[in-house]
């Protein structure tokens, strides 16, 4: 289970032109070793498929009370010469993850980035336990998370909302409710969206999955 301290970290990854694979393998690698070494753990890594640059990695890691360790990581990070920018942000689980378990199986993971009104963000939090589960079932895919961004605002919320769906193809198929519960279900996101004063989405692969990799040939 997720340590009620446990603060997940995002970190945007701007790499060299042709470099993202071999900073990945890095951070995979020795990387993960360091993470390890300072008390951290990583989630994943995943490479762009559609919305953001070719040359760009998304990573998450996980720490304990002490944070420190990850600026460290941080600075290693900024070091690597084929590393031309990186931007971190800390945050906490909401509702998901219950555990710091990483994700292992390939897929279209979709980061979906929100502002809300503070005074929103509960309701915004009902809508999301109550349309996952028929989310889940009808598209044969899983809420990975959905956290909350520690960056000190008090009248609106960040929020990062992971979803893995098996492929492309059911995203788009997620779009186009079919049947009473498909159509219940857009109705409660709809609300949800609707609650928001900004929203944005981009979709990835998972570069450290454990089934298979992705070839392809995305941004």
């Amino acid at each position: 289970m997720t340590d009620s301290s446990d603060v997940y970290c995002h970190h945007r990854i701007d790499c060299a032109p042709r470099q993202w694979k071999a900073v990945a393998d890095a951070l995979n690698g020795d990387g993960r070793r360091a993470i390890e070494a300072a008390g951290g753990s990583l989630y994943g890594i995943w490479r762009s498929q559609i919305g953001r640059p070719r040359d760009e990695l998304t990573a998450i890691t996980v720490w304990g009370d002490d944070l420190r360790a990850r600026d460290g990581v941080a600075a290693a990070l900024r070091r690597m010469t084929a590393v031309r920018k990186h931007e971190m942000q800390a945050m906490t689980p909401t509702l998901r993850p219950t555990s710091s378990t990483a994700p292992t199986r390939q897929g279209n993971f979709a980061f979906r980035w929100f502002e809300t009104p503070a005074q929103h963000f509960d309701e915004f939090l009902v809508l999301s336990a109550k349309g996952w589960p028929d989310f889940e079932a009808s598209y044969d895919s899983q809420v990975i998370g959905l956290w909350r961004l520690i960056d000190g605002r008090a009248d609106i919320v960040s929020s990062l909302l992971l979803t893995r769906r098996p492929d492309l193809a059911m995203w788009e198929r997620s779009k186009i409710p079919q049947g009473e519960k498909e159509i219940a279900m857009r109705e409660t996101f709809n609300r949800r969206y609707d609650l928001c004063d900004s929203t944005v989405v981009y979709t990835t692969t998972l570069l450290t999955a454990r089934d298979r990799e992705d070839t392809a040939r995305w941004t």
